[in-house]
This record gives C-alpha cells, structure tokens and sequence, in this order.
C-alpha cells in the first residue's frame, strides 16, 4: 500500500522550499553581511511566526560572542546581548556545537536574559530554539528564535529548518570574511606599494648634486605643500615624469591617485575622450558609459606629459577645467566636477607656439602658475658619476651581479663625451656595462 501526503504537508513544503529560496536570494545581495542578516530574519519570522531571532557571531580573538542582528530587539538591547563561551544556552550552544531547546523560558536557569527581551511577565510560555552556525568543524556563531509554542508541539521540524538556514548563513559568512581579508590584504599591499613609491620620490632621494638639481629639489619641496599647477618644462628625457611623482607624493594628495596621460601619444580623435570620457552611443565604439583621466584622478594629481601637443579644441575644454573644476563628457549633456591637482609637463617652446596662435596664452598662464626647469644632462656634469653609480647598482641588482661601480676607463669616457643626449641616454649607457 503506498503513502499518500496529506495537502497540509504539501503546503508545508512548498512554504519551506519558499523561504530557502528566499533567504538564498537576500544572501546573495550584498557582501555586507549586515545589509543581508536583518531582512533574513524578518523573512524567517514572517514563515515561523517567531516573536525574536537573533544571529550571534564568535569573536575568536575575545572569546566572545556578540549579537550581529536580530529580528524583534532594539538597538539598546542588541549591544546588551553579549555572552562568554559556555554562556547561558547561546555560549552552550556555540561551545558543544550542538542544538539547544528550551520548551519553557520561564523554567529554564540556564537561560540568560541579558537583552531583557524576556523580562515582561506575559511572555512567560515561549519557548526558545539555538542552533550552531558552523565552518567545517569549527562553531562561529549560533541562530536563535523564541516563539509561543503549544504544549503538544513538537521541535524537531523547527531545529531541522533552523540548522538549513544557519549553514546557509555559515556559507555567507565564510564569503563575506574571505573577501574582507583579501580587502584588508589588498588595502595593506596598497599602502606598502604606496609608502614604497613616496620613499622613492621623495625629493632627497631624486639623483643630483648640481646646483641646477638643487634648485629643482628646492622648488619640489615648496610646491608640494600646496595644491598649485605646475608646469615642468625641460627637452624629452630629462626626468620630468620622476619631478611630477615626487611632488605628488610628497603632497596631501599622496594617497590619492596619480594619473598620467601622454598628450602626444594620443590622436585628436581620442584625446577629448581620454581626459574629460564619453557617454554610451557618443561615436561609433562607445558602447558603454567610459570616465575620463580627470575623473579618474579625482582627488589626486594629473599629470598631463607633453602639454604643447594638445589641439586648440582639447585647450578650449582643458582651459575650462582650470578654472571653473568642471566639464561634460563626449557625448553628455551633465556637467562632471573633479577635484584634481593638474602637473603639465613639455619639451616645447610655449611661447613661441603663442606667438605663431598654436597655443592659447590664457591656458599658457593658467599652467604656468609655478614654472619648473629641469636641467639637461649636458649641465649637470657633476652628476655624471652619482647618476653612474645609481643606474649600474640598479641594472646589478635586476641582472643579480655584483657590480659596485663602472670602470676607471668607462668614467673617463663617459666624463669627456660632451652628452647632447638626456638621462634616457645615459641609463642605457650604463645598461650597455652588462651587455
């Protein structure tokens, strides 16, 4: 003779299949375990009918546990809701791993009423449900609900969803801590990355000692207090990208974002799209929605290398950003704000360019507000050997010989050559010692 199931259980499963689902789908909303706990809880009292539940984590560090969130406690009551390990029916229950029913609150010693949610006379029959929370062998936490129970009623179904749930919170748990510590990794690289890269730029570490690069280092060092444009200017090669990184990082932008763009490296066609972005369907190609080098740099520094080559459009627009903060992408109609510290850089002569109407003379004084010569090589003769030794121990170190310094006939030669080249050159001059 074969079972039949009775239209109630039918109704109980797909009303328990309902609220798996349902929970599934808020737990997988949000990585922040707060914004998904509280809607659980309020979805399992609407099934369950409970008066109060309470999701409770193991801090391992303090051996206590503390409410996470809860459905039916104030805000008061939560912070009150803390227990040691073997605690009451929460700290046994996170202790043993194992379920705990307790049919009648109001009979039960073992019960700690720290929250005070159980202190009003009329709530003397509910009955309280604690279920562990667990990652592989290890309790984290515990589940619990309190609810007016018959006297016949029987536990074991409410025990058997409960613990479903709690290891679906278990496995939601494990997620959200594995990516706050690959988050706090990340955030620890990127500050060593970061305190490695001001180390390297600070402007004592720059290598010189003609009086040229002290000037330069004089005027990095006053520079970098404020947020004041600053044009570099100096032939290709010269080291105007290490200047832009060491006023950046020895500034209060520091651990912002330092972006640079190569003005001349990029066509007219998409330099207005690089610096100021576009918006979905703006040219053939823009299939979506792109931010720009100046929103990228929001808060942070700009650092626009060979200046000179912009079109006269691309400085209508840049001119407009200098001196009102704000721009439309291609495309846009919303005017974009951004608060970014712009460092020019160029290898030209700007003033004849205004002379001969390629370059506008308002932006040209707008970028010129605090004007930095960098020296050639050719005048920092003095330098020679200091730079000499700088590239020959890098180029040892990243080729694993142990090199302390060039020859006596590699310095004598590359002392009387009259070097019309740049630094650029003399790094792979040096480079050439381990060919």
């Amino acid at each position: 003779m074969s079972s039949t199931v009775s239209p109630a259980d039918v109704r109980s499963e797909v009303s328990e299949l309902s609220l798996l689902f349902e929970i599934s789908r808020i737990l997988d909303s949000s990585l922040n375990l707060r914004d998904v706990v509280h809607p659980v809880l309020e979805a399992l009292g609407r099934h369950m009918g409970i008066r109060l539940g309470v999701l409770s984590l193991l801090n391992r560090a303090t051996e206590r546990i503390s409410i996470e969130a809860a459905y039916g406690l104030s805000e008061s009551q939560q912070r009150r809701g803390w227990y040691k390990i073997g605690e009451g029916i929460t700290g046994g229950v996170v202790q043993s791993g194992d379920p705990a029913i307790v049919p009648k609150i109001a009979d039960e010693p073992a019960m700690v009423h720290r929250t005070g949610a159980a202190s009003n006379p009329d709530l003397a029959e509910l009955s309280f449900i604690c279920v562990p929370i667990k990652s592989g062998n290890s309790v984290i936490g515990s589940l619990g609900t309190d609810k007016l129970f018959p006297p016949e009623v029987q536990f074991d179904e409410d025990v058997r969803l409960l613990s479903i749930i709690a290891s679906m919170i278990s496995q939601a748990v494990k997620l959200r801590q594995a990516a706050q510590e690959e988050r706090r990794r990340l955030l620890e690289e990127n500050d060593r990355l970061r305190e490695e890269l001001k180390d390297r730029f600070r402007p004592q570490n720059l290598v010189g000692n003609s009086e040229g690069m002290h000037s330069v280092f004089r005027l990095v060092a006053q520079v970098s207090r404020s947020d004041t444009t600053v044009l570099l200017r100096g032939e290709t090669g010269t080291g105007k990208d290490l200047v832009a990184h060491a006023i950046h990082y020895n500034s209060a932008r520091a651990t912002k974002p330092f972006i640079k763009v190569n003005c001349a490296a990029l066509p007219e066609s998409v330099i207005e799209s690089e610096l100021f972005g576009h918006e979905r369907g703006a040219f053939t190609g823009a299939v979506a929605t792109r931010k720009g080098r100046f929103e990228l740099a929001h808060g942070g520094t700009l650092f626009l290398d060979e200046i000179g080559d912009l079109s006269p459009a691309t400085q209508v627009k840049l001119l407009r950003v200098l001196q009102e903060g704000e721009f439309e992408r291609v495309g846009g109609n919303t005017t974009q704000r951004s608060d970014v510290r712009v460092i020019a850089a160029t290898n030209r002569n700007l003033e004849e360019l205004i002379e001969r109407e390629e370059f506008r003379a308002d932006l040209y004084y707008r970028l010129n507000v605090f004007p930095i010569h960098i020296p050639p090589l050719r005048e920092r003769k003095t330098d020679l050997l200091l730079l000499a030794d700088y590239f020959v121990a890098r180029y040892g170190r990243e080729n694993h010989k142990d090199v302390k310094r060039i020859t006596t006939p590699a310095i004598d030669m590359l002392m009387s050559y009259h070097w019309p080249e740049t630094c650029a050159n003399w790094r792979t001059a040096s480079s050439g010692q381990y060919c």
